[in-house]
């Protein structure tokens, strides 16, 4: 069982950017480049190593290796996205991997890469990148090159160290228990279970009880052998529910106009632990976005597009205004759900202005961003 701290550690301390390793301050896939350019890398990475895994760091500077953290990036249907635009696509999974000195929320990103053994290539156009591009990597660089090339095992055995190097111990295990209990979640109520002799799932929040049913939030859930966190949200509420051999989470959001806001089940995530020393999680999108009429739709989605033209000049904001605009990621995300595409463009758009404006506001539209993702990438 491999610490995916451990991991991040030894890829940040043995080796420079490489065939089988990036990093990244951020990635933006949320926007045309940056998505592009994450296909890239992802492309060139996996046809670099079809024998093995290749990783990509995010949140480390590229200057110095000094760790800054991204925000926890929730991403379940990240695969769908690799699919939708590569063909012969790899495996990939995004991890939220929490470090200790890094602020509450923040956390350095792994992206693991598994080729199937095939050559990957661009499914389409997306950016100035062209349908049927192959990328490799000549050193740190993702570089275009032609189909026909042969895929070359040259780095097997770095990796397999590297990963030998990670492995985890029950030293670590217990260190990483008392810290999320004692430490970093002692305002919070904690518990911990154990799966198949082997597995340590922690999990904190504020719990509260609504018509018979138990919900957190401020929800922090951690895979403790893996260092992996599988869950953070400072706004969602989530159910819990386990037995000996799995443990569900259910994610709910809160969506409506004005004062009607109402509570809608967003996603179950099922992790299912064998007696092997092995896990799966599964995830499966259930939500139903409640419906509204399109005119009324019409005039919030003009109201709100009013109150970004106001912060971008700076104009003073009336109290029903700075009212509204705390509404604002909401209402954008309700509008996207009922067919506005140029909702999302909006909220991109919004990100800087409400950052300068109100941080309560910001995370807001994060969360919202967040829900968007999964629903796009269904």
């Amino acid at each position: 069982m491999i610490n995916k701290r451990l991991l991040v550690k030894n890829l940040l301390a043995h080796n420079d950017e490489n065939s089988f390793y990036d990093k990244k301050r951020f990635i933006a896939i949320g926007q045309r480049e940056g998505k592009a350019k994450f296909l890239k890398h992802v492309c060139a990475l996996a046809n670099s190593n079809p024998k093995n895994n290749s990783f990509i760091v995010v949140g480390v500077e590229d200057e110095d290796n000094r760790i800054v953290g991204v925000d926890f990036f929730d991403d379940s249907k990240i695969q769908n996205l690799v699919n939708a635009y590569l063909d012969n696509p790899p495996l990939i999974s995004y991890e939220n991997i929490p470090f200790p000195h890094l602020k509450e929320g923040k956390v350095v990103g792994l992206v693991t890469i598994k080729s199937n053994g095939k050559v990957c290539t661009l499914r389409k156009n997306i950016w100035k990148y062209y349908g049927g591009m192959v990328f490799f990597r000549e050193g740190s660089i993702s570089m275009p090159k032609a189909y026909d090339i042969e895929l070359n095992d040259i780095n097997s055995q770095t990796v397999a160290t590297i990963e030998q190097h990670a492995r985890n111990n029950i030293e670590l295990t217990l260190d990483g228990v008392i810290d999320f209990i004692n430490n970093r979640h002692r305002d919070l109520q904690s518990n911990y279970k154990v799966f198949k002799e082997q597995f340590v799932v922690c999990w904190a929040g504020n719990q509260q009880k609504v018509k018979g049913e138990t919900y957190f939030s401020r929800v922090d859930i951690e895979l403790i052998n893996e260092q992996v966190k599988l869950f953070y949200s400072a706004l969602d509420d989530i159910t819990i529910a386990y037995d000996e051999h799995s443990f569900t989470t259910v994610e709910y959001v809160q969506l409506g106009l004005g004062a009607k806001q109402k509570y809608y089940p967003l996603e179950k995530v099922v992790i299912t632990f064998a007696d092997n020393g092995t896990y799966t999680i599964s995830s499966d999108l259930i939500f139903e976005p409640p419906k509204y009429d399109k005119k009324n739709l019409h005039h919030i989605f003009n109201a709100n597009n009013a109150l970004l033209k106001k912060l971008e000049k700076e104009i003073a904001l009336k109290s029903n205004e700075k009212e509204d605009l705390r509404h604002l990621p909401d209402t954008y995300l309700i509008c996207y759900l009922n067919g506005f595409e140029e909702a999302k463009e909006q909220m991109e758009m919004a990100r800087g202005l409400l950052k300068k404006q109100d941080e309560n506001v910001y995370k807001t539209l994060k969360e919202s961003l967040r829900i968007l993702r999964k629903v796009r990438y269904n």
